[in-house]
């Protein structure tokens, strides 16, 4: 039967994925605690227990400081000021600066280590010289009275940790909002295994003292405890974690079984073959936390930037302390290196990623996407090739029986059509979901096959009266060089009918000819993809002559049909060769329509948010390269300074600028 083999294909961004060594128990206890943290620079992690209440207090800490401190000298009307107010503010700026700045403290000293000084290092430079200075002032001014009056940075010092840590809280409940798949997946395996020992009884063992080579009993209902090998029994497996099919898969001795899915009524006993890092569920559950815990490309570049920006409000600083010394004196010197550490802040460049990231991933919750991988995000405008499946991607995948022959005297339509759909019983294909309803249509009754079991990509096979049958597909003939009608085979499959054929041994008795129809949106999906630069490629299990029609009505020219699932992996991994793949499509029964699952809407959102992230990017560096130099005064040979105080201002209108940038981003309705 030609079943389009779609359940072993993995996206792009899973298989592109390395994957790490991942015990069972670090399985069992990754939680919450694991994926509820993300790393603030060079490695060090920060829960987001930790974050939130830090961002709170420091609130709470903050809303005093800018009532009682100037803006770099700039005393705001709504500012107040009582005999004592700047050692009030120095004391509660002093347990900000310590409480409220120990992440970047933290992150500044793991770059540092690893020689890459990026945003961490960035932001503790800037309130480490902003808290100094401060402290100077107060002392400079209320306690030896010294003229003129040192401006502090207290105010810039309290809205930058602010500032900085909200970005940082914003980022992490972004991604902990993308699904806590992990606990998910950590809660399929149960606490314990049956173990057999040689003597045959049988011992309850916790499942992270579980080795590869033992045999273990598994009961009905029960799940099993890790990937293994039926050695004795049979039983129907549901394996919906794996395939997405509801249907239970019948297992019997030599077949492979998944740690993770569910046991149906048979009891059977086998080998285990991968167990803690080694077992499929722990590969899986290791990509998801990698993709979750993952920096993305525009992350990186804002690191980098803040890295360079480092560099350069260092050498500036440094630069402009030693010009004005020797041109007029420390009192001038100093203060004109404080306003270049400090202006250099990266207020806005701490902004720049999260809020557009945030922003980005509530659009797309709203539009029913699901984005877990927040680089994959940024890959878009990388595509290439857009790999498809052909049966309930493209098509409906309700196929409708069409013709039904016999081809051997002693069967009678009737009966292949009942032959047929017995064993077909147990399954969910669309394939065999036609055939069943064409079964019902003319009201035989069915009884399912016993023994079944299914070659993947040829066919489903199983004993009924004691002759072995098999619903296959065309590929099979020809593998086993069985005799079939050539030319009737190309006329049915031209008018786009998959072709299943009834076999019993080297015996073909029958075929079925079933017609699927075209999705509606399916032609305006593969214009719309051409117009993004992006080729379309249709993979089917399906014959070429029913994969090409479908191909030539929807407009797509590169078409690989007759697939098994290794031949589908393989062609991704060639395709990868030639530039970024987006895979649609990766099971048979969740495999998403091009109509509902808004494929287009995500590379238009992904899209537009690249555009925001470069744009922010663009406005939170601008800002620093354009005023770090000036105050440093750059300009004063031709009479102009920056003054701190304008600097301050233009530093708080590029954080609201990014801001507003975030907000407006938007996925417009297209025709497409």
């Amino acid at each position: 039967m030609s079943h389009d083999p779609k359940n072993t294909t993995q996206s792009m961004d899973m298989s592109q994925m390395a994957h790490s060594s991942m015990g069972h128990d670090h399985m069992q206890m990754s939680g919450h605690g694991d994926m509820g943290s993300m790393d603030m620079g060079g490695g060090h992690m920060m829960h987001m227990g930790n974050l939130r209440r830090k961002f709170w207090v420091s609130l709470i800490l903050t809303i005093p400081i800018i009532l009682l401190s100037p803006m770099m000298g700039m005393r705001l009307p709504f500012q107040l000021t009582f005999p004592g107010s700047d050692w009030v503010v120095a004391l509660i700026g002093s347990v900000l600066f310590f409480y409220g700045g120990a992440p970047f403290f933290s992150g500044a000293k793991a770059e540092l280590a690893q020689k890459k000084p990026a945003m961490m290092t960035l932001i503790t430079m800037g309130i480490g010289v902003a808290y100094v200075y401060s402290i100077y002032a107060v002392i400079a001014n209320d306690a030896l009275h010294v003229t003129p009056v040192v401006t502090d940075f207290f105010w810039e010092l309290a809205t930058l940790i602010e500032i900085m840590l909200l970005g940082h809280w914003i980022e992490m409940n972004t991604v902990m909002n993308a699904g806590s798949a992990v606990d998910s997946l950590s809660k399929l395996l149960p606490q314990t295994a049956h173990v057999i020992a040689a003597d045959g009884s049988v011992q309850d063992v916790a499942l992270r003292d579980l080795q590869v080579g033992q045999t273990v009993a598994v009961r009905a209902g029960e799940q099993i405890p890790a990937d293994a090998t039926i050695l004795t029994g049979r039983s129907a497996i549901n394996e919906s974690l794996v395939t997405g099919e509801s249907k239970a898969v019948t297992k019997a001795v030599g077949d492979a079984v998944i740690g993770g899915s569910v046991n149906g009524t048979g009891t059977f006993t086998a080998k285990v073959t991968g167990t803690g890092d080694s077992g499929y569920l722990a590969q899986v559950m290791d990509l998801i936390q990698n993709a979750k815990q993952a920096k993305s490309q525009s992350e990186n570049l804002a690191n980098r930037v803040a890295g360079y920006l480092f560099y350069a409000a260092l050498f500036v600083g440094i630069l402009a302390f030693i010009v004005w010394l020797n041109l007029t004196s420390l009192a001038v010197a100093l203060p004109v290196a404080v306003a270049v550490f400090v202006i250099a802040c990266p207020h806005a460049l701490g902004l720049a990623v999260p809020l557009v990231v945030a922003r980005s991933t509530a659009l797309a919750a709203q539009n029913g996407l699901l984005i877990r991988n927040r680089d994959a995000m940024e890959r878009v405008n990388q595509l290439k090739f857009a790999l498809m499946d052909k049966t309930g991607t493209l098509t409906q995948g309700h196929f409708q029986v069409n013709h039904l022959l016999s081809l051997d005297a002693a069967y009678s339509e009737t009966s292949v059509l009942q032959l047929m759909a017995n064993l077909e019983s147990g399954s969910s294909h669309p394939l065999a979901t036609g055939i069943l309803t064409a079964a019902k249509a003319a009201k035989l009754t069915v009884t399912a096959a016993t023994e079944t079991h299914q070659e993947t990509g040829l066919g489903q096979f199983g004993t009924i009266d004691g002759t072995t049958y098999g619903v296959v597909a065309v590929s099979y003939l020809d593998q086993h060089h069985l005799a079939y009608d050539q030319a009737q085979f190309k006329t049915l499959a031209a008018e786009g009918n998959s072709i299943s054929f009834l076999v019993a041994g080297e015996q073909v008795l029958g075929l079925v000819a079933q017609g699927d129809q075209i999705k509606p949106h399916a032609q305006q999906m593969v214009a719309a993809l051409k117009r993004r630069g992006i080729t379309p490629v249709m993979l089917t299990g399906d014959n070429q002559e029913t994969a090409d029609k479908v191909a030539h009505a929807i407009g797509i020219e590169h078409v690989e049909a007759r697939l098994l699932p290794e031949d589908k992996e393989r062609l991704v991994h060639q395709y990868q060769a030639k530039g970024q793949v987006l895979f649609i499509g990766d099971g048979v029964n969740d495999a998403p329509s091009l109509a509902r699952a808004d494929v287009i809407r995500f590379l238009d959102l992904a899209r537009a948010t690249n555009r925001k992230m470069t744009e922010n990017l663009r406005w939170g560096a601008g800002y620093n390269l354009i005023a770090i130099p000036l105050a440093a005064g750059v300009l004063a040979p031709i009479g102009f300074m920056l003054d701190p105080m304008v600097g301050a201002v233009v530093m708080s209108l590029s954080t609201i600028i990014v801001a507003i940038n975030a907000m407006t981003l938007r996925l417009k309705r297209s025709a497409d």
